[in-house]
């Protein structure tokens, strides 16, 4: 078989239902990493297989000047779960190019060049989200990227002062930081990032790809923090694993947000797919199950695991487990010996992104997998 970029897994999936995928034997997996948290609503769920047999059968695409009921209904529901006054919607197709987005729309609508982000940040692979994401290994086949980019310690908000200046177009900043190693941001220093962005005329940009659509608690994770940013950037589970990304922004940035466009923006079958998965999350108050399941699955892992592990950290069902020894093993043997998918943070960091639909079943399983592999782990220490 011929591949290329990937590096594979040795299980070879053939289907999936809720939080389960099964493999070519028949084998069971509990996805504990919802697909890099693409499918919160866990697989083929109905009501978004429906609402997409429903536009194939009508119309599969047409390009984005053309209105459609889809899309509409889209920007609609998106403006409407967007936090404060945040009401513009520009779709796309992958969470890099949301951020590439809001990266032009800041310099395009303030006028200025330079861009503010956060060591362990990781905002993308394209050109633009890539020179602000934080690991070297990630931007230096590819530099030189776009300049003026400085870097900053998360969480230290007298470094964020120092940093942003009059020539800032934007500060980008993930309410939580995923791949960095599930890192949550204070609410103090939240808002204490709007308050030095919009002293300086700057764009408080805030990535949502991985944190968004209720995974926390609230529908979007900077609502922790009682914080209304300039734009907001979605993707992943938006529309439960079809490829879709979404930039949203206020009046001032949309008004001077430039000629930016893209082919597939807004192709009607996604925009069906994301409206559908969006009605699923309000109507069934998901952030709440989330917020309820999470607390849970912290507490029941804390129980578990004690001081055998570095740290357990994260909000609602975004969890990171800080090991003392490296997680590749870890996952291997999770998926190999437990059939429990699970994804990893960096090195040393099993990142668990469970669908938000998960029961204390489900949990009670993971729970029990990862003490179990722990255990063996531990005695297998020389």
């Amino acid at each position: 078989m011929t591949g290329f970029v990937y590096s594979e897994k040795p299980i070879q999936i053939e289907r999936g239902e809720g939080p389960y995928l099964y493999d070519e034997s028949g084998s069971e997996y509990l996805d504990f990493g919802a697909s890099y948290a693409c499918v919160p609503l866990g697989h083929s769920h109905p009501q978004v297989q429906e609402a997409i047999t429903d536009q194939l059968d009508a119309l599969t695409f047409v390009q984005a000047s053309y209105p459609v009921d889809a899309r509409d209904a889209l920007y609609d529901r998106l403006a409407s779960v967007a936090p404060g006054d945040i009401e513009h919607v520009w779709p796309c197709n992958s969470g890099t190019e949301a951020n590439e987005a809001a990266l032009k729309f800041a310099r395009s609508a303030t006028g200025k060049e330079k861009f503010v982000a956060t060591m362990q940040g990781f905002h993308g692979r394209t050109m633009g989200s890539l020179s602000t994401t934080w690991k070297s290994e990630y931007r230096e086949p590819y530099e030189p990227l776009i300049e003026d980019v400085e870097f900053v310690p998360y969480g230290d908000s007298e470094a964020l002062d120092e940093a942003v200046d009059e020539n800032t177009a934007g500060f980008i900043v993930e309410p939580i930081q995923g791949e960095g190693g599930i890192n949550p941001g204070s609410s103090a220093y939240l808002q204490a990032a709007r308050d030095i962005t919009e002293k300086a005329g700057a764009a408080l940009i805030a990535d949502e790809v991985q944190t968004g659509l209720g995974r926390t608690g609230e529908m979007w994770a900077i609502e922790h923090a009682d914080v209304v940013p300039d734009i907001l950037t979605s993707a992943k589970g938006l529309a439960n694993g079809l490829p879709i990304g979404a930039t949203l922004c206020k009046e001032w940035v949309a008004e001077g947000a430039g000629p930016h466009g893209s082919t597939f923006s807004g192709g009607p079958v996604v925009c069906a797919a994301a409206d559908a998965t969006l009605s699923v999350i309000e109507d069934q108050d998901l952030p709440a199950h989330a917020e309820a399941m999470g607390e849970y699955f912290a507490g029941e892992l804390d129980t578990a695991l004690g001081e055998t592990v570095r740290d357990i950290r994260g909000t609602g069902l975004m969890t990171g487990i800080e090991v003392k020894r490296g997680s590749n093993r870890l996952l291997r043997d999770l998926a190999i010996e437990h059939g429990v998918l699970a994804l990893p943070a960096g090195r040393t960091v099993l990142r668990l992104l469970p669908p938000l639909t998960i029961e204390a079943e489900h949990v009670d399983r993971v729970v029990e997998a990862i003490a179990l592999t722990m255990g063996t782990e531990t005695e297998a220490q020389p």
